[in-house]
Order: structure tokens, then sequence, then C-alpha cells
């Protein structure tokens, strides 16, 4: 005994539509995209009733936006953009294919489908592919840990160091001292410096100085 095949169960709103494409791009550069065709399918085993809404329907020209679908077989209907503006530009529409039975006023299923109008379809070429280029980019980019950076020691260093500055006292201190044949002075002898000590001295507080002054 043959077994009838079982029909899915009608549920309002639930029945699968079949609808190819699900998007609809305009281009104002290129006439021959004005005019867009939706391909709407039936594979059940029984006829089905459709009807067209749109959100913007004084933008668009739909033809036959309700007629029937005969069981496993489809219609096209054909769907043209009348209002070609640049204020139109990126702006989503969307239309509605609601299906019926043959026999019924409520909508067994519904399948939205998204219209665009683009100024240029190079543009939009190249967009994609530059956005293709960056995914790639991306995808085969290897990453590394970054390394913490070190201060640079000239930079880091908050004055001169304690060396130079005990260096720059004790030329000080030396430039002071008496010089070696001076009679009166306080200073014990053992203390007296010669001239060449006191130019060696002067020399190198100089030195500190030049150093100092650099950091």
């Amino acid at each position: 005994m043959q077994q009838q095949k079982r029909q899915p169960e009608l549920v309002e709103g639930n029945l699968p539509v079949f609808v190819f494409p699900t998007e609809l791009i305009f281009y104002a550069d290129d006439q021959s995209t004005h005019k867009q065709v939706l391909t709407l399918y039936n594979p059940y085993e029984f006829a089905l009733k459709f009807k067209v809404l749109c959100t913007s329907p004084n933008k668009y020209v739909v033809v036959d936006a309700a007629g029937a679908v005969k069981p496993q077989c489809c219609v096209d209907i054909v769907i043209r953009h009348k209002d070609v503006r640049a204020s139109h530009f990126g702006v989503i529409d969307k239309f509605r294919l609601q299906v019926s039975e043959q026999s019924q006023r409520k909508a067994l299923g519904r399948k939205e489908v998204i219209a665009m109008l683009l100024p240029s379809a190079k543009e939009q070429q190249q967009k994609e592919e530059e956005e293709k280029r960056m995914k790639e980019h991306f995808a085969e980019s290897v990453f590394f840990e970054q390394a913490p950076s070190q201060p640079d020691a000239r930079n880091s260093s908050s004055g001169p160091s304690l060396l130079m500055v005990f260096l720059g006292m004790v030329c000080i201190a030396a430039l002071m001292m008496p010089t070696l044949g001076e009679i009166e002075s306080m200073v014990p002898l053992y203390l007296h410096l010669s001239v060449n000590q006191k130019l060696v001295a002067a020399y190198v507080l100089g030195l500190v100085t030049m150093v100092v002054l650099r950091t």
C-alpha cells in the first residue's frame, strides 16, 4: 500500500518561505540593475497564494504583486526601482512576501528581502575587494608579545651623580686652600698646595661642571 506524503503542519506564520535572492542591490549608474527579479519557490504538495508588501512602495513598481504558485513550481516577481536619486543612496528598504493557502486568508509564512540603492557598482566592488584584502591580512598576521621598554639611562637619571658632586666639592676646597709660600695662614703647612696642583684642581672642576650641566 503506497503511503501518502505527509504535508507540513500549517501553523499561521511558521511555514518556511523560499525566495531567491535574499537581497536586492540597485546601482544608480547601471540601468540594467534598476530591474530585479525575485523567484518564489513552492516545494509543497499544495498551491500557495502570495502577496508582496514593501516599506517604501513609492520607490518601486512590483509587477504581479499578488498571485498564486502551483505545487512544486516557482514564479518570478519583477521589481523596478523608479525613484533613483542621491538622497536614497544607502537607505535600506524591505520587501515582505506573505504566502497562504488558496482557500484561506491567513498568512501561513512570510519572508523579508532587503533592498538598497548604491551610487556605483565599481565603487562597491572596490570596497568589497578592499574589505576582503583587510580580512585576509588580519587572518594571516602573526602577533608577538611586546617586550617591556627599557628606560633610557640618560633620561632616567634625575640629576648629577654623587661622585660628580663629591669630586666638584673637593676641587673647590682645593682651590680655597692657601698656596705654598704664604706665611700668614692659619691652615697647617701640609694643606698648602702648589700652583700646579691648583691648576689641576681647576681643570678637573671645569670637566665636572660640564658633566653636571649635560645631565
